[in-house]
């Protein structure tokens, strides 16, 4: 193995990379608050200077003296840097400052390059051929660019074989198996190429570019050629099985491979034609190696093959089957029957219920169903730490089969992943840090619950989550769709990362673009619900007619005082100022976003904003007004729902005035404090009000409430639907009564307006009867992505990951082994084949021509080199060399010579 060259970074490199996040990690625990007042501090950037290399110093002139910070490479620092105030008294607030203006002028200080004035074509407005032209260029200079080791197998006479490559910018290493020059010969294990259409990556094109500097040209014409008959999966364009065969084949299998080669051109069309094949391969004893991603393919369709039948009779009548009352050890609803069935028969589903309509009796039911028809053994659930305990009470309730929650300090945790439980519940959090403990369970199926936490598909977690692997997966979310289709894509990823194409043809077919690159809305909407149609199924309360009672909603419009209008607008000059300039710094994502909350915050009190009494409210007073008459009714209990703790603290005062007795649940709130506080609300006749921030919106059954009261708007309507559902949903007796407080002409207005649009957006693409194709949604996130600063400096090399090196090593030893072992036997086989030839010819009276023996000996030698080829191939090896001698010795005396 040849050992990774680390790459030292400058001290340029790492203020070029420095973050927001990191920065506040340097100054310590107080460190956001210190970013956020050392932002003020005016530096002049001619106090500006670098020593040398690895020293970065600012000199600040104050009344008296000067500041001077200096930041220098130190191993012992913080991530590799140290920093030096001349002034010991607010030494961190020094800091702060220049840690601020570095983010603030990278550009001016030369760590970074604006983007450019004028973008490419924005990717929605390419046509096809354009479109895979970047995509396939974009992954060029990925390949020229990175760094990447690359390592052949073994020592070999052709370029046609297996690769371990390491890329050091990610730490993964992955097998590259060569076999030609041209898209769609080769394959790699990364999941860009499983999934990209495009019959490459940047690790093929690596090695690629490493042979023809290595391989004469007569070499690289020399094409691959396969010497044993498999099945293997075509990933240029449309995902397809097909057959890899040799230029000869033996009579029997040409008699039955033969019209693959002309009539089908060697690719599957139909799953039972390839059963039909293998069967007769396997009666005429001709060997056949399957490739583990088309065992994976066959082994999908075998499954789907085999629960067809029974799937589709539960689907046919869910309300009179027998699994109805025989599956759990409760009864099943029939629409819940009806999604089981649906899911297990997918064998990778998503199931994007509304809430409230019993997603987790669902996934309990799918792997019982799988357990008895498919053998499963090992289930992981992944969900939010809040709803472990919860996952565990439902799944003794409704099955009552072995169930391990993950706990503990680290190394406690990684046995219990191991221990053989059949339900195994862990969250999000715990997934990205014991990860290698996860990966190397083999679980058979994966269910991850309140889903949306992988919507965003370029983030750290949903490719942790993504590249867990296991033959059956379960997605359970009552909002695949919050802002945008983008969520989607990201989620249907999980459980079939070709379903939606590679993202950039996916965004190309289903967004619409200005010419600068701004999202403007979606289309062909049509289209995309049939495509998820296999694999995803959505329900409403309407549409199983699920006995709730009915919602009647009330949008409560307030004048605000003249001071919260005026705090409002102050803070809303810093956003459309920060929004219009050409490039965006972190810096000024930091303003927007405290700007953005500050409107948010004056819409319902000063007091939020600037912490000075009296904090001025109108929306308070109508609060006031409306909880007062609401308390009044015995009968009544109430959900109030503020995104702020400072608001709930206002609204407790009120209440406490009412005399109204109240329960209270934030963030602070520890988990085995909440299912207290649950039954206080719902058992105790006296406590009227469970008052809450978002941190009571998902996970909690509060049917005893008939009101929910939103002091303010969350950002998009899953959240809002998701406050919504803790009261109506199973198990409601009452009509519920729902109240949106809106403070007019303040920015709630606008988020109204864009709710609205957004829950048409999900409409769009999830009920398979809405008649929209098309949904104008504008939305600034991605134009603000795409003026974000670009960093540039050398990038920080990953650590190995020695989990995916020792993967892809693994597999590549496998492959050699069976090789070796088949090439073994085939040797033999032929050295007695000629040695048996041999016997039966005369002789002729004169042993052959030394000459011509030593002729064809040598001519022998130059055809037979190591069969490398990136897959298992069968190659033939001598078992000695005699043996070569006789086969030489056989070959003159037919001849003649």
């Amino acid at each position: 193995m040849h050992a990774r060259k680390s790459s030292k970074l400058t001290l340029r490199d790492k203020l070029s990379r420095l973050t927001l996040a990191q920065a506040a990690k340097w100054l310590g625990p107080d460190g956001s608050r210190l970013l956020t007042l050392g932002a003020k501090i005016d530096i002049d950037p001619a106090g500006v200077s670098w020593p040398d290399d690895a020293t970065f110093q600012v000199v600040i002139p104050c009344a008296e003296t000067s500041v001077v910070v200096t930041l220098a490479l130190a191993p012992s620092g913080r991530d590799g840097v140290r920093w030096i105030c001349s002034e010991s008294e607010d030494a961190e607030l020094w800091t702060a400052a220049v840690l601020a203006f570095i983010l603030e002028e990278k550009t001016a200080l030369g760590l970074a390059t604006a983007p450019p004035e004028k973008m490419d074509v924005p990717w929605e407005l390419m046509d096809e051929q354009a479109l895979e032209k970047r995509a396939l260029a974009e992954r060029e200079k990925r390949a020229r660019e990175e760094k990447m080791d690359i390592t052949p197998v073994s020592p070999t006479k052709t370029p046609w074989c297996d690769y371990l490559v390491t890329s050091s910018l990610s730490g993964k290493s992955y097998r590259v198996a060569l076999r030609g020059l041209a898209r769609g010969q080769s394959f790699c294990t990364c999941p860009d190429f499983r999934k990209n259409t495009l019959g490459t990556c940047k690790h093929v094109l690596a090695v690629l570019t490493r042979i023809r500097r290595r391989y004469p040209a007569e070499a690289l014409r020399r094409a691959y050629q396969p010497t044993e008959i498999a099945v293997h999966v075509r990933y240029d364009g449309e995902l397809r099985l097909a057959f890899e065969l040799p230029r000869k084949l033996s009579p029997a299998a040409e008699k039955i491979l033969g019209p693959w080669r002309e009539r089908f051109a060697q690719t599957i069309e139909e799953i039972a034609e390839l059963f039909t094949a293998l069967e007769a391969l396997e009666a005429a004893h001709e060997p056949v190696v399957v490739y583990p991603d088309a065992e994976e393919r066959i082994a999908q369709a075998l499954h789907q093959r085999r629960l067809s039948e029974q799937v589709a009779q539960i689907r046919k009548n869910p309300a009179a089957h027998p699994l109805r009352s025989s599956l759990l050890k409760t009864e099943l609803l029939p629409y819940q029957l009806d999604g089981i069935a649906f899911a297990a028969g997918a064998g990778r589903a998503v199931l994007a219920d509304e809430m409230g309509l019993g997603k987790t009796i669902q996934g309990v039911g799918v792997a019982e169903f799988l357990a008895r028809e498919a053998g499963i053994s090992r289930v992981l659930i992944v969900c939010p730490a809040s709803l472990k305990s919860q996952w565990a009470a439902e799944i003794g309730r409704f099955c009552g089969r072995g169930v391990r929650l993950i706990s503990g300090r680290n190394a406690e945790r990684n046995a219990q992943y191991a221990e053989g439980e059949f339900f195994t519940v862990c969250n999000y959090e715990q997934v990205l840090r014991d990860y290698l403990a996860v990966e190397r369970t083999p679980w058979d199926l994966i269910i991850l619950d309140e889903a949306q936490r992988i919507k965003n598909w370029e983030a750290k977690t949903s490719h942790v989550i993504k590249s867990l692997r296991s033959r059956f997966a379960l997605v359970l979310t009552g909002t695949p769709v919050e802002n945008r289709i983008d969520d989607l894509f990201s989620i249907v990823e999980f459980i079939d990362d070709r379903r939606l194409g590679p993202a950039f043809r996916f965004f190309h077919t289903h967004r619409t673009a200005s010419e600068t690159g701004k999202v403007l809305g979606y289309k062909n909407l049509a289209a995309l619900r049939q495509r998820l149609a296999p694999v995803l199924l959505r329900r409403t309360r309407s549409s199983v007619a699920l006995d709730v009672p009915t919602r009647t909603t009330e949008i409560v419009r307030i004048a605000p005082t003249d001071e919260q209008l005026a705090l409002h607008n102050s803070n809303l000059q810093v956003v459309v100022a920060i929004t219009r300039k050409k490039f965006i710094s972190e810096m000024d994502l930091l303003r927007l976003r405290r700007a953005l909350a500050a409107c948010r915050m004056a819409a319902d009190s000063t007091f939020l904003v600037d912490k000075t009494e009296p904090g001025y409210s109108s929306k308070l007073e109508r609060l006031g007004e409306l909880l007062a008459a609401l308390c009044a009714e015995p009968e009544r209990k109430i959900i109030v729902f503020s995104e702020w703790t400072t608001m709930l603290d206002l609204i407790e005062t009120q209440l406490k005035n009412l005399r109204a007795k109240f329960v209270r649940l934030d963030g602070s709130v520890p988990q085995a404090r909440r299912k207290q506080l649950v039954a206080e609300f719902q058992d105790n006749p006296q406590c009227r009000v469970f008052l809450t921030t978002n941190a009571g919106s998902t996970g909690l059954n509060l049917q005893a409430a008939d009101t929910v009261i939103n002091v303010d708007l969350p950002w998009n309507p899953a959240l809002l639907e998701q406050r919504i559902a803790r009261a109506h949903r199973m198990g409601q007796k009452r009509k519920v009564h729902v109240y949106l407080f809106v403070t007019e002409k303040t920015i709630e207005e606008n988020l109204l307006a864009t709710l609205g649009a957004k829950h048409e957006l999900a409409g769009a693409v999830l009920d398979p009867d809405s008649p929209l194709s098309e949904v104008q949604l504008v939305s600034g996130t991605e134009e603000l992505k795409r003026r974000m600063e670009v960093l540039l400096g050398a990038p920080a090399p990953a650590a190995p990951d020695v989990s995916a090196e020792t993967k892809a090593r693994a597999e590549i030893t496998a492959l050699a082994e069976r090789r070796q072992k088949v090439s073994e036997s085939g040797g033999q086989l032929l050295t007695a084949a000629f040695s048996f030839l041999g016997d039966l010819l005369p002789e002729a009276g004169t042993p052959p021509n030394p000459a011509a023996t030593a002729a064809l000996r040598e001519s022998l030698a130059r055809c037979i080199e190591p069969g490398e080829d990136g897959r298992p191939r069968l190659t033939v090896t001598l078992p000695n060399s005699e043996a070569l001698d006789t086969i030489a010795a056989t070959l003159a005396r037919l001849l003649g010579r």
